[in-house]
């Protein structure tokens, strides 16, 4: 039997305004430079065109390079491309608290340290290239570890590390540079799994000496989902000694499973900037201050653990 003409008239008229409707609803913003999908095209292409742009640089020498092996270029266009999906897509990486970080000037960033190796520094200064407003590089202070092994050292240097030494500290900081320390050193990088997310010995202070001698503000950072990427559940001292480093780990697929060992686990990170400390009402005779020193640490150790609760506390599992 054939269908009614009221009824036809009516179904139409709905389908139409269901259309109609579905034009209407706006589309999802699509994601900035910094966020495309790997597989978008136009997101190729722009990396296409960003890899020969940098590419004539090199062969003209169009770039530069500062008094400590800073390649700025490099760092954008080669390096960070290649830790972006690392930090977007496997750790997904949130970040909270930047507008803490200021746009220019000077500033020291003080972060926990974890992970068997030191991936949490790679993903801190990925959080404030691609999300800070003013796309700040993180000047890293590497150990002297870094430096000393063949290829390491030079991608160290050009991607903006130095010597973790107070030196290259106040000559960074002075110059207006955002500084990123992790006062743990080995010892929280290396910490066995059943330590994990309890702070270790900040050091001596130094780094709180080169903020009030440039007088630059000193921002806690708390990272929280590091220490699951390498489990360490043991550290083989023999073979240790025997290659000349702080430890060696024994996780629960390294070294059992050989280089695939090495791929960390994909655990969910957050990542939060604090308050500030400031410094300016301070003058550069306080950092001959031990007891101000001392002060100060541990005021900065406190605050990263607190928060290191509250994070973790808010985070719904290791992985998601």
């Amino acid at each position: 039997m054939s269908e009614r003409p009221a009824a036809r008239a009516a179904r139409t008229r709905t389908a139409a305004a269901s259309t109609a409707d579905a034009m209407a609803t706006p589309l999802a913003a699509p994601p900035s430079a910094g966020e495309q999908p790997i597989a978008d095209p136009a997101g190729l292409e722009r990396a296409l065109a960003g890899m020969l742009a940098f590419l004539r640089r090199r062969i003209t020498g169009d770039y530069e390079v500062d008094e400590l092996g800073f390649d700025a270029d490099l760092t954008e266009h080669v390096v960070a491309p290649l830790l972006r999906p690392v930090y977007r897509n496997y750790f997904r990486v949130e970040t909270r608290g930047l507008e803490n970080v200021p746009d220019t000037g000077g500033a020291l960033v003080v972060a926990n340290h974890s992970g068997t190796l030191p991936i949490d520094a790679l993903m801190t200064a990925m959080a404030l290239l691609d999300h800070h407003p003013a796309h700040r590089y993180l000047r890293m202070l590497a150990a002297d570890l870094v430096f000393s092994l063949p290829f390491l050292a030079p991608m160290a240097r050009k991607t903006g590390n130095t010597l973790a030494c107070q030196a290259d500290a106040e000559r960074l900081l002075g110059k207006g540079e955002l500084v990123g320390v992790w006062p743990e050193g080995f010892k929280g990088v290396g910490k066995p799994f059943s330590e994990r997310y309890k702070l270790q010995r900040f050091g001596r202070g130094g780094f709180v000496s080169a903020a009030l001698r440039t007088g630059v503000p000193i921002i806690p950072c708390t990272i929280v989902g590091a220490e699951e990427i390498y489990p360490m559940l043991g550290n083989a001292k023999t073979v240790a000694r025997l290659l000349g480093l702080p430890y060696f780990p024994l996780t629960p697929t390294f070294p059992w499973l050989g280089p695939l060992g090495m791929v960390p686990l994909p655990s969910k990170w957050l990542i939060e900037f604090g308050e500030p400390v400031d410094t300016s009402s301070l003058t550069p005779a306080a950092a001959e201050d031990p007891m101000l020193v001392f002060e100060l640490t541990d005021r900065i150790r406190e605050s990263i653990q607190h928060t290191l609760y509250g994070l973790l506390m808010q985070r719904r599992s290791v992985f998601f």
